[in-house]
Parts: structure tokens; C-alpha cells; sequence
């Protein structure tokens, strides 16, 4: 099946299974950014799961990403969702190149469901191709793109130990006088996340720097049930 039909199958299934009311309320609630077929997350992995045993995933390389690019020119927030889904699902076999494909997402009908999405994909991506880390992060963190640096932020949150508290605290000192409430989220979200690893550290760093109050308070969430 190639890729315009695949994704013409996926769009048909899922305008099938649609509920309008369901819809109205995601629409509401991603502020009618994006249309909705109305498929709840349970429901749409569901049909794709079932459309994946039948058809496959898209072979890695040229039928892969125009099925994503495909499905990102969709205005149906689901078929977004099904090209991250994609990417996830085959990323073991990708190559180093993918990270050209993550940011042009990252930029693509950009929100943070997606954008969220896309950075716990960075940090698989990097986990396997370690020396793009540098090059491309420093990038993203200097771009005026605050969706990019939030990703430069958070693509390490799963990485526990092996989190580089020094890129990120530096990564959060260049973005610390930004009014933007994404970055201060994200920066927030990764300081309690690495409390959870190593509290005494996060406390300190958070008690030396002028940071905005709703990174902060994000960052304290976790540091008073360490006991800090």
C-alpha cells in the first residue's frame, strides 16, 4: 500500500468511528486550534492498532516519512497523533537523520500535546545518537523558536541519572528571563522531575538562581515531598 492510500484508509477509519460531540469538547479544550474526528485516545489507538495488523507500519525511510508529512498536512489533530505514533513505533530502526524529521514537527501545528510527544522522541533519538545532543540542542536553546528550546529543556526528563544537570541548568539560566509560559512550565516540569533523582542538587541550584516564580513553584512540587 503506498502512502497516499495508507493514510487514506487511516482517515476513513477513523471518520467512521468519529463522535461529534466528543469532538466539540477537544476542539474546546485545544482552544479550536485543531479539528477533531472525536476519537479519545483509547479509542483511536485501538483502530490503529487493529489497522497496523493488517497493513504493517510504513517501511522506514522515504514511504515512512511521507506517510507523516502526509498525515501532518491533515487538519484532524487523531492523524497527528498517528504519525508520532508511527515514528515511535518503528524508531529502533531509524537512522540518525530522524532528528531533521523530529524538528520539523516540533515547528509543525505546534502545541504542546504534540510538541511533548515529539521531545520524549528527542530523547530516545539522542539516547542513540549521543554526539547529535550538542550541536543540535544549542541550536534549539539560541533559536527564537520557544517550542524548540522547551523541547532542549524537557527531552531529557525520562533520563534520570543520566541526566546532564549541567546542559540542562544552563538551558534553563538562558531562558530564565523569558515571559513565555511554555518555557517556564518546561523548565519548572524538568527541575521536579530530576528532584525525584537528585533533590539536594535541584534545591540548590533552584535557592542560587533568579528564576520566574512558576518555574519555581513547579520545581517545589516535588522538593517538599523530598523534604526540601
Amino acid at each position: 500500500m503506498n502512502p497516499r492510500e495508507y493514510l487514506k484508509d487511516i482517515r476513513q477509519l477513523f471518520a467512521a468511528h468519529g463522535d461529534p460531540l466528543t469532538a466539540e469538547g477537544q476542539m474546546a479544550y485545544m482552544r479550536h486550534q485543531f479539528s477533531f474526528y472525536g476519537l479519545k485516545a483509547p479509542v483511536w489507538t485501538a483502530l490503529f492498532r487493529e489497522f497496523v495488523r493488517e497493513h504493517g507500519y510504513p517501511a522506514y525511510g522515504g514511504d515512512l516519512e511521507e506517510v507523516v508529512r502526509r498525515a501532518y498536512e491533515e487538519e484532524h489533530r487523531e492523524l497527528h497523533y498517528v504519525a508520532l505514533q508511527i515514528i515511535e513505533k518503528t524508531q529502533k530502526n531509524s537512522g540518525a537523520d530522524l532528528i531533521q524529521l523530529l524538528e520539523e514537527l516540533i515547528l509543525t501545528h505546534s502545541w504542546w500535546d504534540t510538541v511533548d510527544w515529539i521531545a520524549k522522541l528527542v530523547g530516545i533519538h539522542f539516547q542513540r545518537f549521543p554526539d547529535q545532543i550538542a550541536p543540535v540542542t544549542e541550536r534549539w536553546i539560541a533559536s527564537d523558536s520557544f517550542w524548540l528550546q522547551r523541547v532542549a529543556i524537557i527531552y531529557q526528563l525520562r533520563y534520570k541519572d543520566r541526566t546532564d544537570t549541567d546542559r540542562l541548568f544552563r538551558y534553563i539560566r538562558q531562558v530564565a528571563r523569558s515571559r513565555e509560559f511554555f518555557l517556564q512550565k518546561a523548565a519548572g516540569w524538568a527541575l521536579r522531575q530530576h528532584a525525584k533523582t537528585d533533590p539536594a542538587l535541584v534545591a540548590a541550584f533552584v535557592s542560587r538562581e533568579t528564576l520566574p516564580a512558576l518555574t519555581v513553584r513547579e520545581a517545589r512540587k516535588q522538593l517538599v515531598k523530598e523534604g526540601y
